[in-house]
C-alpha cells in the first residue's frame, strides 16, 4: 500500500501555497462561515469529467454556490433502487434530500469523448474490452442513441448525440421519486445546457420545442 503513495508535484504545491496566500487570502471570511455554517447551494451541476469543462469559471460562481457531481459524459442512469453502488444517484439524491437545491443543470459539451466512445458502441462497432467500467456506463446512451435520426455523417450524429443524452437524463431523472416529489411541488426546476469547449457558446434546451438554443 505504502509503496503506492508518492509525493505531491511540486508544481502543485507551489500553486496551493499561491492560491492559499492570494485568493484564500483574499476571501478567509467566506471560507470561516462555510466552514462554521455548511453549504447550502441553491444549484446542482451534473458536467462531465472532461478537464476542459469549468462550470464555476463559466458561470463566475463563487465557492460554495455549486454542488457538483461529474462522471464520464454527464450521464444520469435510470433510477435502479437496487442496493449497488450508484454514485451519481447518490449525489443527485443529497443535492435533492439534504441540500433542497432549487435547480439542476445538466451541463454536456462539445467534443466529449465519451459520448464518442458511446456512440460506437450503441452502434455495435468494436470497443476496447478492457474498458469494463467505461463500457458498461456508456451503455446509458442507448435509449438516446436510438433517438437519433440515422445519418451518414458519423461526425453530426454523435454530435446530435451529445444532446440527445441530454434530454434522455432529464427524461431518467424525471424517474427518481424524490425527483417527481419536488416537481409537483414546484420545488425545483430542470436545465439542459451543451457548451461548445471551442467558441464558449453555450446552448438551452428550450422545453416547450425541445431544441436546444443559443444564449
Amino acid at each position: 500500500m505504502t509503496s503506492l503513495i508518492k509525493p505531491l508535484p511540486q508544481d502543485l504545491i507551489d500553486r496551493y501555497k499561491n492560491w492559499k496566500s492570494d485568493s484564500f487570502a483574499k476571501d478567509q471570511s467566506l471560507y470561516e462561515n462555510l466552514a462554521l455554517e455548511g453549504q447550502s447551494p441553491p444549484a446542482m451541476i451534473i458536467s462531465c469529467c472532461d478537464s476542459r469543462v469549468h462550470a464555476t469559471s463559466m458561470f463566475g460562481a463563487e465557492t460554495g454556490e455549486f454542488f457538483i457531481h461529474r462522471n464520464i459524459a454527464n450521464l444520469i442512469p435510470p433510477y435502479n433502487p437496487d442496493g449497488d453502488h450508484h454514485g451519481t444517484s447518490a449525489a443527485i439524491e443529497f443535492a435533492i434530500c439534504a441540500l433542497k437545491v432549487s435547480y439542476i443543470i445538466i451541463l454536456g459539451h462539445s467534443s466529449c469523448g465519451g459520448i464518442k466512445n458511446g456512440y460506437h458502441i450503441c452502434k455495435g462497432d468494436q470497443v476496447n474490452e478492457e474498458l469494463l467500467f467505461v463500457n458498461k456506463w456508456l451503455h446509458i446512451l442507448k435509449p438516446a442513441y436510438d433517438m437519433l435520426e440515422q445519418s451518414a455523417d458519423e461526425k453530426k450524429m454523435i454530435s446530435m448525440l451529445e444532446k440527445q443524452s441530454i434530454i434522455n437524463s432529464i427524461q431518467n431523472l424525471s424517474e427518481f421519486p424524490f425527483i417527481q416529489k419536488v416537481l409537483s411541488s414546484n420545488e425545483i426546476s430542470i436545465h439542459g445546457l451543451w457548451n461548445n469547449i471551442g467558441t464558449g457558446e453555450l446552448e438551452m434546451l428550450n422545453p416547450k420545442s425541445m431544441l436546444f438554443e443559443s444564449l
